[in-house]
């Protein structure tokens, strides 16, 4: 999928706002408020879930790296989920 496309796809998803579970949400982190070098993916099931996540990392912004941004896409169809919240901006690390 082109990079372009998955990102419309993930926007499209975060404007409809929450619709319930289960639940997608996106931070990003990186060294810079400039430039993402990761992006942490959390799923919650259910309200009384204990979430779960899952990190993807690169060297240059995974913001802008279409295999990362496909495989968000993916895990979005696959979790079936109803509401993806993304944080915006970018996290400093530690």
């Amino acid at each position: 999928m082109n990079l372009d496309k998955a990102k419309k796809r993930i926007a499209k998803k975060v404007k409809m706002g929450f619709k319930g579970f289960p639940q997608l949400s996106f931070a990003y982190y990186g060294e810079t408020a400039d430039k993402a070098t990761e992006v942490v993916v959390t799923f919650t099931l259910d309200e009384d879930a204990e979430p779960q996540e899952q990190r993807f990392s690169g060297e240059n912004d995974v913001r802008e790296d279409e295999v990362i941004q496909s495989a968000l896409v993916k895990i979005m169809e696959r979790t079936d989920a109803k509401s993806l919240l993304e944080v915006e901006g970018v996290a400093l690390l530690g």
